[in-house]
């Protein structure tokens, strides 16, 4: 999942592209720009796809960990091969990654989105077919586990044997790792918030 080159408006631009993928069950989509109605190529589990699911706990509240979670700027600080993202519009997102020598762009978009609870997304467009939910559980006044869910179609042979080998994975539990880190460093104190539901 990009160095970031988006501004919210004052912290309140919407984030991430999401929608429920296949464990949270189907929902609708909720498009700002109507033209991604018409791209939205949601990846269908089944042949050729992969799933993969996490969770980390962090030491901060549930309002804090899913407010930072929607401050997609800083994602590149904490994902590693995210080089950069740019909001199209409040719900579409334009991603630019390398991982593992391969460079791609893709468009997603966010199809759910609770306050505290969610945020949940799949990809329309480019090169990347893909689809998740992030979940935030509270634990405490000052836990919270951060649940990650993505179904995902691995590209090409190098792909498909890094994807047996557990690489996507390892993947998915570092950028939590560093996520937890980046967020507990700054004593639970979000750099930004969208509160809308989606």
């Amino acid at each position: 999942m990009g160095g970031p080159a988006y501004g919210f408006r004052d912290h309140e631009k919407h984030p991430f592209a999401n929608e429920r993928c296949e464990a949270s069950g189907t929902g609708h989509a909720h498009h700002d720009d109507p033209s991604a109605t018409r791209r939205n190529t949601h990846p269908k589990k089944g042949v050729g796809m992969s799933k993969v699911e996490e969770s980390v706990e962090v030491e901060v509240p549930v309002r804090a960990a899913y407010d930072q979670w929607t401050q997609f700027e800083t994602f590149p600080r904490f994902m590693d091969g995210v080089e950069r993202i740019d909001q199209r519009t409040d719900t579409l997102t334009h991603w630019v990654t390398e991982i593992g020598g391969v460079r791609r762009e893709f468009d997603a978009v966010v199809t759910e989105q609770i306050p505290d609870e969610r945020v949940a997304w799949t990809t329309v467009e480019g090169e990347a077919r893909q689809a998740g939910v992030v979940t935030f559980h509270r634990l405490d006044e000052r836990r919270t586990k951060v649940m990650l869910q993505m179904d995902f179609a691995p590209d090409g042979l190098t792909e498909q044997v890094g994807d047996k080998l557990g690489f996507v994975k390892r993947k998915v539990t570092g950028d939590l790792k560093r996520f937890k880190s980046f967020i507990e460093e700054r004593g639970g104190q979000e750099t930004g918030a969208w509160r809308g539901s989606v």
